[in-house]
């Protein structure tokens, strides 16, 4: 599919490879919300990391590490982004660490 984005999960690609009418819907849906934000590029990838980490969804924080390094985070911000849920989502955050380490210094 041409629309699957490279370095997703398992389950992403599972979701692009076996239902490709409901990937499409949901990545137009991703290129619209994108386009409707006022965050820039950098700001809106280290948001989306921290909900990442919040949410305990350690699988997607590699590919959006790397988006988030891509967009000139650098390796310090993406830590903090991840950490910034600490007091409200509790020591859970923590997990995304070392996913998000390994993808932002793998080039």
């Amino acid at each position: 599919m041409t629309d699957q984005p490279s370095g997703v999960s398992k389950a992403f690609q599972a979701f692009f490879e076996q239902a490709p009418k409901h990937s499409r819907a949901w990545m137009a849906a991703v290129r619209d919300l994108e386009g409707a934000s006022n965050l820039d590029k950098k700001t809106a990838t280290l948001a989306y990391l921290a909900v990442l980490a919040a949410l305990r969804m350690e699988s997607g924080v590699p590919f959006h590490t790397k988006l988030a390094r891509e967009a000139g985070a650098s390796r310090d911000e993406v830590i903090s982004a991840l950490l910034v849920g600490l007091p409200a989502a509790g020591h859970g955050v923590t997990q995304a660490l070392p996913a998000a380490i390994q993808a932002y210094d793998s080039k």
